[in-house]
């Protein structure tokens, strides 16, 4: 055995234990950037979508098993508190298309790794311009209600 290889051989395993007691000492070794949280935010986006078109076949069965249930249960969906509930359900479907695009391109185009924080970026924005008068239209209903405006 040469003296390079083991020399190589200890760095090697020296730096897995280097990485091994700093992941120990500080809880992880990940210390989480966007790109993490954009992963995290769309597996919960997805299973908030997922739980709403679950209720939502539910509930529009319900027409055939009993209509004045179903009447009951539409009516429950007026309230404000529903309203809110509705613009976080747009935001998180409109959050998880546009992460999906980017997590597409981020897969299947040659530059989409080296562009995807700049697509996280853009996305954010387009989220929010988007988001901010769809809230103020969806809400309006509510306030005037509310308010009798």
């Amino acid at each position: 055995m040469s003296t390079t290889a083991s020399t190589a051989a200890d760095q090697t395993a020296a730096g897995a234990s280097d990485r091994a007691g700093a992941s120990r000492r500080s809880g992880t070794f990940y210390r989480g950037d966007p790109g993490m949280w954009s992963w995290v935010l769309h597996r919960i986006t997805g299973v908030l979508t997922f739980f709403f078109l679950f209720v939502h076949v539910l509930d529009t069965a319900l027409v055939r098993v009993s209509p004045d249930t179903y009447n009951q249960v539409i009516e429950t969906y007026k309230t404000p508190l529903v309203n809110l509930m509705e613009v976080g359900l747009v935001g998180a479907v409109l959050f998880h298309a546009l992460n999906g695009i980017r997590v597409l391109l981020v897969d299947f185009w040659s530059k989409g790794t080296k562009y995807q924080k700049h697509m996280l970026w853009t996305i954010a924005v387009v989220w929010v311009v988007v988001m901010i008068p769809g809230a103020i239209s969806m809400l309006w209903r509510t306030a005037s209600e509310m308010f009798g405006g």
